[in-house]
């Protein structure tokens, strides 16, 4: 039963946060909704949220702040009066073929690890103390390139390796009280591969179930960790139709 519940949603904007934050207030679930710079879409879909008769506040803060994460999650306490659940799902990638060696900038590893390791850290420990209170979950969204070693980059692959292990490291660390899973997508028809219809075409035809996911089909798998899966923690969840087994 998650109706009632406070969730906090990472890079809700749009794409998976975005059907993360929808099932979840379908199911009654106030949502949180954090933006670092897509301002316009984070607004529409906080709309879309507060049409489905639950409160909905964007909190704009670049999670690879730690000072930023740490205020806005103070300002969601007290807009809400309490905290349940985390999803973080804000992440980031440079495209880098991975033989290009030399491609793969410094400051690139430094944005990516940033995003996706650093500040997936940075907003579970600013939530511990809430989520201890009032024994609630949180859920990473990872990616198969963190089991596999492919993906858009070595960095990118790298951080989703490492946040995998993070969520090992504060499913022991957060217990008994915070649930801590991960979910690791394969590729996902978002704005993310705008324009690469025929990469996504031949990751569908190698695919047992024959097409690529789409937003709401890791949304689902997520809202089952957080309202169904009261023991399961430390796990990561393959969701690609079958192309990694």
């Amino acid at each position: 039963m998650v109706q009632g519940k406070i969730a906090l949603i990472t890079g809700g904007g749009t794409g998976i946060g975005r059907a993360i934050a929808l099932i979840l207030a379908r199911s009654g679930v106030d949502i949180a909704l954090n933006y670092s710079r897509s301002e316009e879409d984070a607004l529409k879909t906080c709309q879309e949220i507060k049409d489905l008769g639950v409160r909905c506040f964007k909190y704009k803060a670049d999670v690879a702040q730690d000072e930023q994460v740490t205020s806005m999650v103070t300002n969601v306490v007290a807009d809400f009066g309490k905290l349940d659940i985390l999803v973080n799902n804000a992440g980031m990638t440079h495209f880098v073929e991975h033989a290009d060696l030399a491609g793969m900038k410094e400051a690139y590893w430094d944005d990516i690890m940033g995003v996706n390791v650093k500040g997936l850290f940075f907003c579970c420990r600013a939530v511990a103390a809430e989520l201890k209170a009032t024994r609630g979950c949180i859920v990473n969204i990872t990616s198969i390139a963190g089991l596999t070693g492919l993906g858009s980059s070595i960095a990118y692959a790298a951080s989703k390796a490492a946040a995998i292990s993070v969520t090992k490291s504060l499913a022991r660390a957060l217990a008994p009280e915070v649930r801590v899973n991960a979910v690791a997508p394969g590729i996902v028809q978002t704005r993310w591969v705008d324009g690469k219809e025929d990469h996504i075409a031949r990751l569908a035809a190698n695919t047992p179930l024959g097409r690529v996911a789409g937003p709401e089909d890791i949304a689902e798998v997520v809202f089952s960790l957080i309202a169904h899966a009261a023991f399961v923690t430390g796990q990561t969840i393959v969701v690609d139709g079958g192309n990694f087994i």
